[in-house]
């Protein structure tokens, strides 16, 4: 494969999946219990992005999702966009969003082909729930004027979901990699997946 056609690839899997994270908005967001932060099926999308993309990839199409949002367009779901979401309570999950999408797709890609599904659960819980509450649970109690304890209180209303979540892009990757087995870098029996397996 061409660097050019590789290039032009890497671009439109980038798109494609910033544009399912925005198709996953239109489903309507909950807020529980008044909780600040609303749940919604975004998260799958960041979750998707780095199971199947990669590390670079996956982050990569979570920035252009972001960018997109910052321009105003209502790409959140619930119709939000703009610059004003970046200091409301959601502002730590924002930011967190590339940031688990890189960890899940450095973690899966590295250890590389053939896919595990238990190993991909695993990755997926580790960057797309654990990483994610870590920066966005204290910016949330922050932004929302609460203590740390009543948000990570409220943020275990998200938990159940998002653990169902991580099921299902658990089991969509790996269709898609059983579909698409070129996506993961080749790993050799015994040995890790190359240091470029971090796409």
């Amino acid at each position: 494969m061409s660097s050019t056609h590789g290039r032009t690839r890497d671009l439109a899997l980038i798109a494609t999946f910033a544009g399912l994270i925005a198709g996953l908005g239109l489903v309507p967001a909950v807020s529980p219990f008044g909780f600040p932060v609303p749940i919604t099926l975004q998260s799958l999308g960041i979750m998707l992005a780095g199971a199947v993309l990669g590390a670079r990839r996956g982050a990569s199409a979570v920035l252009l999702f972001l960018f997109l949002v910052a321009l105003g367009l209502p790409l959140l779901s619930g119709g939000r966009g703009g610059l004003g979401v970046f200091a409301g309570p959601s502002v730590g999950y924002l930011i967190g969003f590339p940031i688990a999408a890189f960890v899940i797709g450095a973690l899966i890609f590295r250890r590389g082909a053939p896919y595990s599904t238990g190993y991909g659960l695993v990755a997926i819980v580790l960057g797309g729930i654990i990483v994610l509450y870590a920066i966005g649970v204290p910016a949330t109690a922050w932004r929302a004027g609460i203590s740390l304890p009543a948000a990570m209180v409220g943020s275990s209303l998200f938990l159940v979901g998002d653990l169902a979540k991580a099921v299902i892009a658990t089991l969509v990757a790996a269709a898609v990699h059983r579909g698409y087995p070129g996506l993961l870098p080749h790993r050799p029996v015994g040995q890790r997946a190359p240091e470029t397996a971090v796409r």
